[in-house]
């Protein structure tokens, strides 16, 4: 493993520690210890079991790919979302980092703002690999991506180390959903969102939206750069 990968995940279990004591006992902080307890085991028996040149890679290659044994994801729409031409209601959610970040900051550029339903889920992962890596592809169009779930910023810190995600992954943690129930995208039966994508102009108003019929469905990107081209 790279010293700047390890100087990461160090960072990163050095802030678990310090802040996990601070969430409200809930299942999703039970998920999160549990999930940080397989990656710790994960990590630890890859170490232990290789000294090979290049184990501590293959240890965080492991962790990085655990979204695919992980239960897929079914279920049909329980949502329409908000209408086309209707104003992209504001908000202020944490980054990866716990930053605030507002729908407001990027006024003057295009969004394409995504809602997926949690991280470490097999279509989440493979969504968001394709959008970073066309990420050139959406700037050259003035768009900024930014992707919501109802995951803690830790689960997402971590998701995004993994995943290399470099895109904000924001928090609708607290209150669960609230951002997402504005949107019109949040399924009350699961207690996570639609796999939605609004695309925003630079004025701030809604001028595309696709919500996945089925949960697992990932919408076509070639579909989502005619939208962007549009814009």
């Amino acid at each position: 493993m790279s010293m700047p990968r390890q100087n990461r995940l160090e960072e990163l279990e050095q802030r678990f520690s310090q802040l996990a004591s601070e969430l409200k006992e809930s299942p999703e902080k039970e998920a999160i210890s549990i999930l940080h307890a397989m990656i710790q085991e994960n990590r630890q028996s890859a170490l232990a079991g290789s000294t090979a040149q290049g184990g501590e890679d293959r240890s965080f290659e492991k962790i990085a790919n655990l979204y695919k044994s992980a239960p897929g994801m079914v279920g049909k729409a329980e949502n329409e979302g908000l209408p086309v031409g209707s104003p992209a209601p504001d908000f202020t959610l944490p980054d990866a980092n716990g930053k605030p970040v507002s729908l407001s900051n990027f006024r003057g550029k295009n969004v394409m703002l995504v809602y997926y339903p949690l991280d470490w889920s097999p279509a989440c992962s493979d969504q968001l690999s394709v959008y970073q890596a066309e990420l050139e592809e959406f700037e050259k169009y003035n768009t900024q991506v930014i992707a919501i779930s109802v995951d803690s910023f830790y689960s997402h810190a971590a998701w995004a180390a993994v995943r290399n995600i470099s895109f904000p992954l924001l928090s609708d943690f607290d209150p669960k959903g609230d951002v997402a129930r504005r949107y019109r995208v949040m399924r009350a039966t699961l207690g996570f969102s639609e796999r939605a994508v609004y695309l925003i102009d630079a004025q701030g108003v809604i001028r595309y939206k696709s919500i996945s019929p089925e949960i697992h469905m990932i919408p076509d990107i070639y579909d989502l750069f005619e939208q962007i081209k549009s814009l």
